[in-house]
Parts: structure tokens; C-alpha cells; sequence
């Protein structure tokens, strides 16, 4: 895919910017040029891609989109394990304990969906219901944002009728995890 001489990248503007293409520059950089590369060789009708990586798939959609390569992404529900975890080859780092204290990102994300099924709208108690489950853990905060579904751009509130998602990343020891939730106001 990158012969002697290489020297064409693909770059996402908006969607990449904040959250994990904060943490990990360069990432979404690489993950958009293989990517296109990908659809533009296959020119598949339909591409699916996973949700649990929600600003990796906001990336993929935008550059499918913005480059007219003429896929069908579909995004695809996070699997999770019976007990809520979200699957990530990430998982495998994590001791037993390390392990137990990550189920605090889905029962945050829980606490937060029921928030709002409450009434409650406001992106400060929907982030803290997150927060204080992450806390309760001793997991170590990377970012808790509420966000547009499509744009990613952060949300005061979750107005009626709007799409918006959750997103979490936190440390379960030296393990990165990253988990979201969709929010229907």
C-alpha cells in the first residue's frame, strides 16, 4: 500500500480535531489514507465499520462523502460482552481487577441514557453521571464529551428530536479504553 517514493496522505478536518485525534496525533490521518485507499481500489457498495471507535467512523463517513468514493458506510453496533464491556483487543491488557474497574464506562454511559429518559438534557449531568462512575472506579479520565452524532461539535444540551452521542475515554491502569453511547433527545 506504500511503495519506495510514497508521498500522498489523507487528511479529515473537523471530525478528526478534539477527543482521541487530540490524544493520538497523526492517527486518523493514517486511518483515512488507508481507508480511502481501500475504497477507492474495492469501490465496495457498502462498507461496515464499527461504532465503538464513533470518531473513527464520523472520519471514514466524512472522507467517503467528501471524496465521492460511493460507499454505503454503515456504522455497526458496539458488541459488548454480557456484562456490558465493550470488545477491544485493548481488553486483553487489562488485569481481573483492572477489568472489573472498567465496567464503569458502560454503567456511566447507562446512568447517563437514564438521565436523560429522566428529563434531564444538560451535557454537565449527563458528562458527571460518566464522571462520577469513572471516579468511583479510580479510573483515570481521558475525556467525557457530549457531542453532535454527525459533526462531533460538543452540545451544551441534548435538544428534542437531536442526535447526539456520549463519548468516554479513560485509563484502567496503563489501558486506554474508549467506549460511546448514542443519546436521542
Amino acid at each position: 500500500m506504500y511503495p519506495p517514493g510514497y508521498q500522498t496522505y489523507v487528511e479529515v478536518e473537523g471530525v478528526s480535531q478534539g477527543l482521541c485525534g487530540e490524544r493520538r496525533p497523526g492517527h486518523f490521518r493514517g486511518v483515512a489514507t488507508i481507508v480511502a485507499q481501500l475504497l477507492g481500489l474495492f469501490r465496495p457498495a457498502v462498507a461496515l465499520f464499527g461504532e465503538k471507535d464513533y470518531q473513527q467512523l464520523a472520519v471514514i463517513r466524512a472522507l467517503n462523502r467528501d471524496l465521492h468514493l460511493g460507499a454505503d458506510i454503515v456504522g455497526m453496533p458496539t458488541i459488548r460482552e454480557p456484562d456490558g464491556l465493550a470488545l477491544s483487543s485493548r481488553n486483553a491488557y487489562l488485569s481481573p481487577a483492572e477489568r472489573a474497574r472498567a465496567l464503569a464506562l458502560s454503567r456511566g454511559l447507562r446512568a447517563a441514557q437514564a438521565l436523560l429518559a429522566s428529563g434531564q438534557r444538560g451535557a454537565a449531568a449527563l458528562t458527571d453521571a460518566v464522571r462520577r462512575e469513572l471516579a468511583q472506579a479510580d479510573l483515570r479520565e481521558d475525556y467525557v464529551a457530549l457531542v453532535d452524532a454527525e459533526a462531533l461539535r460538543a452540545l451544551d444540551s441534548v435538544a428534542p428530536g437531536q442526535r447526539a452521542r456520549l463519548l468516554v475515554a479513560a485509563f484502567a491502569g496503563t489501558t486506554r479504553l474508549i467506549d460511546n453511547w448514542p443519546l436521542q433527545g
